[in-house]
């Protein structure tokens, strides 16, 4: 028997199992959301290779559940369609041999109506699995649900991302969300916030979910400094394009300097000079440089630099999660469906640490002490990464708000633009 107010097995599994199906049912409808304005055409486009058409997505995030809830726990199951398992397999080695990343864009079928149907079957069938699992199963189950959930809500940022860049490939300028162009407000003029040197506590504690590559929770060495009170404006980069800072090798990297020269870099990404002044493509269309913004669509390389003609550097990674401790995560994320970094709001302290622009590191994304990959495909989701990459902090406009955390690592090849990566500045203690 149940102890005196304690819930029967019976009722604890119904709940779990409404509260995990309402979970699953609302980020699932996101994503669809997400594509309301898109005709099939947009849905089908690779413009290159780090981008992946809309309908990829749709089906790929499918798969997921597809291959590692309906194939594991639904006894019988079935595929419809076996070869989706070849086609919408991202990286799993575990799971199986996969179609290569840069020609997802020659896939004309399974068509854009054909993968809505793909998603909604599979839907059902995990939405009955979990409507009838016992306390046992949802304690096997649930956690690779919830696992799947946030590999959706990373997939509906690069969703957005790629669209974006899609569309900046189209001369007419597609708009893929109105906006009305609001009138800002110079922000308040950047200050450093000051930090005692501490012995921080790094990583996720446990509690509720996170990615294996956020613990395991350690103590680091933080010295004392200093963060910036906010990301870096578009109008203090425009101070660095005007200063010559893609033609001063002085402030570059040596690879960052190569880069700029083969890739013929003049400003971030999406920026174009028209009649003397700056505009750049957003995904509410093509409109003048808002100089109150945060910069974003830079690269590491492009970060530092600005760091180095301004006298500072870039946070590492520990010294992000030490300020950021205690923060409030709220801000501008993917839910107000701005797809835009807002002007900066706020008074004294730290502002925007959350959403608006993912903030680069200097740090390289590596292992945590005693960090050990799981076994399995599901072991592929972070750990074979680890080379050749930097940490971002923070989340950004196409982040979801219940995705992030302080303790989120997100990472990148250094010379990336496509996505919604800005800066904030760092100093030694004086």
């Amino acid at each position: 028997m149940p102890a005196i107010g304690e819930k029967p097995a019976s009722v604890r599994a119904i709940s779990r199992a409404e509260s995990l199906r309402t979970r699953f049912r609302d980020v699932r409808d996101f994503s669809k959301l997400l594509t309301r304005d898109l005709e099939a055409e947009d849905c089908v486009v690779q413009s290159m290779p780090d981008v992946s058409p809309t309908k990829w997505h749709l089906a790929h995030t499918t798969w997921f559940f597809e291959t590692f809830v309906l194939k594991k726990f639904v006894t019988g199951y079935a595929s419809a369609i076996p070869e989706y398992a070849f086609l919408f397999n991202s990286y799993y080695n575990a799971a199986g041999t996969m179609h290569r990343r840069d020609l997802r864009g020659l896939i004309s079928r399974p068509t854009v109506a054909e993968s809505f149907r793909y998603r909604e079957g599979v839907d059902r069938q995990v939405e009955d699995l979990v409507a009838s699992a016992s306390e046992e199963l949802l304690d096997e189950v649930g956690p690779i649900i919830t696992l799947g959930i946030h590999h959706e809500q990373q997939h509906q940022e690069l969703l957005v991302t790629d669209i974006k860049h899609v569309f900046a490939q189209n001369p007419l300028h597609p708009v893929f969300r109105k906006r009305t162009q609001e009138k800002s407000e110079p922000p308040a003029p950047m200050t450093f916030v000051d930090f005692e040197e501490t012995i921080a506590t790094i990583g996720h504690d446990g509690h509720d979910f996170s990615y294996d590559n956020e613990g395991p929770r350690h103590r680091a060495l933080v010295p004392s400094f200093s963060l910036g009170s906010r990301p870096v404006t578009c109008g203090e980069y425009l101070r660095f394009i005007e200063a010559g800072g893609y033609h001063r090798s002085e402030f570059w990297l040596s690879l960052g300097w190569m880069t700029v020269n083969e890739q013929h870099w003049e400003a971030p990404l999406y920026w174009e000079k028209q009649d003397g002044a700056w505009w750049h493509f957003t995904l509410s269309g093509f409109r003048p440089v808002d100089e109150n913004e945060p910069v974003t669509h830079v690269s590491y390389f492009e970060a530092d630099a600005f760091a180095n003609f301004f006298g500072a550097r870039l946070p590492t990674e520990f010294e992000w999660e030490r300020a950021a401790q205690g923060e409030a995560i709220e801000g501008n994320f993917v839910e107000s469906e701005r797809f835009h970094p807002a002007p900066a709001m706020g008074a004294a302290g730290l502002r925007q640490i959350f959403g608006d622009v993912w903030e680069w590191t200097r740090s390289s994304y590596s292992p945590y002490p005693g960090y050990r990959a799981a076994p399995g495909a599901l072991g592929e989701y972070n750990g074979k990464f680890m080379c050749n990459q930097y940490v971002l902090r923070g989340g950004s406009c196409a982040t979801s708000q219940s995705h992030i955390r302080t303790t989120y690592r997100n990472f990148f090849q250094p010379e990336k633009r496509w996505q919604f990566t800005g800066i904030r500045l760092a100093r030694d203690a004086a």
